[in-house]
């Protein structure tokens, strides 16, 4: 996993804070009075469930200890706990409500074991809500992973397995564990005002793996080749500005 910075995470906290907006609203008369916030980051996932959710105990898990230092400074009132969901899970003592989790599982391998696991921390009734980021379909990813594997950089950097399965892999595995569950994707067209944000983007999230394993001169010139890469594959509009389309995966499941 790489290390975080939640000041650059959080240059486009708006627009990636929107999917957990939108996953919370469709919990609408869901009742919960407890709620694991699974990969809560800086805690704007969090402060999605408190609006929504402002009776229930709410804890927010994150293995970033950076991550999870921004989150307690802006929200003392919430507890947050240094957590692996790559474990075995028996840290967390209790059982929740609703497990929610927005743009966190695409960094955990094996989502057909990871699914399960994460049910078993609920009550009866309970709600597993996800967001999953689908790289394999975004272009960024597409382009990153084809220079990985170029002869410039393949000896300089180890490529990323993508942990994200086809909708239908995952609609699978929600038959296996749940009567009671939907599944559907959003595609958001976010407004980006350049190349240069495009870039921001990614070095907060998914540039981050490649980067760390890179010198400061490879850096950039890693960032060059991506950036060469977006200007051929993205069009700017009329205005100046580049429609960024971003795919992404929702599912909730009850537990019976």
């Amino acid at each position: 996993m790489p290390n975080w910075n939640p000041i650059q995470y959080e240059k486009f906290l708006k627009d990636r804070t929107q999917p957990a907006i939108d996953l919370a609203n469709r919990l609408e008369g869901f009742d919960s009075n407890s709620i694991l916030d699974l990969g809560c980051g800086p805690g704007n996932s969090t402060k999605v469930l408190i609006d929504k959710f402002p009776t229930a105990k709410i804890i927010g898990a994150d293995n970033s200890d950076e991550m999870l230092e921004k989150a307690r400074g802006l929200y003392p009132d919430i507890e947050f706990i240094n957590f692996d969901a790559n474990g075995d899970l028996h840290e967390i003592n209790e059982k929740f409500d609703m497990v929610f989790s927005n743009a966190c599982i695409q960094w955990l391998p094996n989502h057909k074991k990871l699914l399960p696991k994460l049910m078993t921390l609920l009550n009866p009734n309970g709600i597993l809500a996800i967001q999953i980021p689908m790289q394999r379909e975004h272009p960024v990813h597409i382009i990153i992973n084809e220079l990985v594997n170029t002869a410039k950089w393949s000896d300089r950097i180890t490529p990323r397995r993508y942990n994200n399965l086809t909708t239908e892999e995952y609609y699978d595995i929600l038959s296996d564990i749940s009567n009671d569950f939907e599944i559907w994707k959003t595609t958001y067209c976010h407004r980006m005002p350049s190349f240069d944000s495009i870039i921001e983007w990614y070095k907060g999230t998914g540039l981050r793996p490649y980067l760390e394993q890179l010198t400061e001169s490879d850096v950039d010139d890693f960032v060059n080749d991506v950036y060469v890469e977006l200007k051929k594959r993205y069009k700017m509009q009329k205005n100046s500005e580049i429609l960024f389309r971003f795919p992404r995966l929702f599912f909730i499941a009850r537990k019976a």
